[in-house]
């Protein structure tokens, strides 16, 4: 049996993100500038991601409400 906190584990690039949470790709960086969405974890000079538990804890946010 898989422990829920492995299933958390994890980063997702923007691609990704996107499919988790259906928005344009300006309109989730628009929300991370302003605090709305999860921030951002740089890899390296060009490359970004999101861990994976705070994409899911907030789409549960909001299924919640």
């Amino acid at each position: 049996m898989e422990n829920k906190n492995n299933v958390d584990e994890g980063l997702l690039r923007l691609p990704e993100v996107l499919k988790l949470y259906p928005v344009s790709r300006s309109t989730w960086l628009a929300g991370v500038k302003e605090k709305k969405f999860p921030a951002r974890i740089i890899l390296s000079k060009r490359c970004v991601g999101w861990r994976k538990r705070d994409i899911i804890r907030l789409i549960e946010g909001e299924a919640a409400q």
